[in-house]
């Protein structure tokens, strides 16, 4: 492998000329830049990107943990990212928590160790001492899909709130009345988030949501399954079952076949984070999708701004409602749903 002496040997400069050139220092003439740089080409030479962090305190690698790369949201917003991070210069380094606090606070670490420049992180908790240090300590850090209250770090996320209420919209319109939810960890923003979201908009149709029609989940398909066969074998099991996420609407999916039942005739299901296999299963199912390269992109901007001493900016984007099938609809697939018209309007009509 060439050498930077092999360059400057091949062109006819010093070491010193062939490392301004490397690091576009203005001071040098075009002549020798442009022997340089067929130099570089001729021989094949690679920059020593270690050497060059060492001079520069820079290494132009951010990291990215991710809550489970086994989930399809988090596999297309880690796409984003890579692409949005390289059309800046930037490589990425991906670590997969699988949804356990201990996972991501060793990628933490190890990224810090490996002297990133950046740091993107959807936390698997809140409760990471490590977490708090590395965001309380000066690394240049944002937060993505999910985050930490009361921690002073940029947040790039979607509101599902208002899908949430146009999704519940649709299914009173439909007829629907017992309402259950598959939660994500108490633990998550995005878990608990959710929840209150469906709460509230149940309330306002006057709909009650029970303990029994709350259902524990971790974001993952076994739990989907787990908690869906407990709501089957209450004795007046819900019309709807509504997934915090994609995995455990599959496991949904898969407790109410196991049961010989049929999605929608039998029990109705939809789901939060839509994914490009909803549309092949059947029925196709309704989800709530959030704009996942969009929020990819916005969290790399944010990021590299903070980085290159830039005011960074928090990114809030909305959610949006996809009607299919699984709900018991006549609408034709992939058509967002209409508002309603709120309850109070409907009731001035009666």
């Amino acid at each position: 492998m060439a050498s930077i002496k092999d360059v400057a040997a091949e062109a006819g400069v010093s070491v010193a000329t062939v490392s301004r050139v490397l690091n576009d220092h203005p001071s040098v003439s075009e002549d020798a830049r442009s022997r340089v740089l067929a130099a570089v080409e001729a021989l094949g030479y690679r920059p020593n990107a270690v050497a060059r962090s060492l001079r520069t305190d820079q290494t132009r690698t951010l990291g990215l943990v991710i809550s489970d790369v086994m989930n399809p949201y988090f596999t297309e917003l880690a796409r984003s990212v890579e692409e949005a991070a390289r059309a800046l210069g930037y490589s990425v380094i991906i670590g997969n928590a699988d949804e356990r606090p201990d996972l991501q606070d060793h990628h933490v670490r190890t990224l810090l160790d490996r002297r990133i420049d950046g740091l993107l992180v959807s936390p698997t908790d809140g409760a990471s001492p490590l977490m708090l240090d590395a965001a309380r300590g000066g690394t240049p850090m944002v937060f993505v899909d999910r985050w930490i209250p009361g921690v002073d770090v940029p947040v790039v996320r979607a509101d599902g709130q208002a899908a949430v209420r146009d999704l519940v919209a649709h299914l009173h319109r439909l007829g629907h009345r017992r309402l259950a939810i598959i939660a994500g960890p108490a633990a998550t923003t995005t878990g608990s988030e959710r929840v209150e979201a469906f709460r509230a908009a149940l309330a306002e149709y006057g709909l009650p949501l029970p303990d029994a029609h709350i259902g524990q989940g971790d974001f993952q398909a076994e739990s989907g399954r787990r908690v869906t066969e407990g709501f089957l074998d209450l004795p007046e099991p819900p019309e709807v079952v509504f997934a915090a996420d994609n995995l455990m609407a599959l496991g949904a999916l898969d407790a109410i076949r196991a049961r010989g039942l049929r999605v929608p005739d039998d029990i109705a299901l939809a789901a939060f984070d839509d994914i490009p296999w909803f549309v092949h299963t059947d029925p196709p199912i309704t989800a709530i999708a959030q704009p996942t390269g969009e929020l990819g992109r916005a969290a790399v901007r944010a990021l590299v701004d903070r980085i290159e001493g830039r005011p960074p900016q928090s990114v809030t984007l909305p959610a949006r409602l996809v009607v299919r099938r699984s709900c018991g609809e006549t609408a034709p697939p992939e058509q967002p749903a209409a508002s309603e018209p709120s309850p109070a309007t409907n009731r001035s009509q009666s």
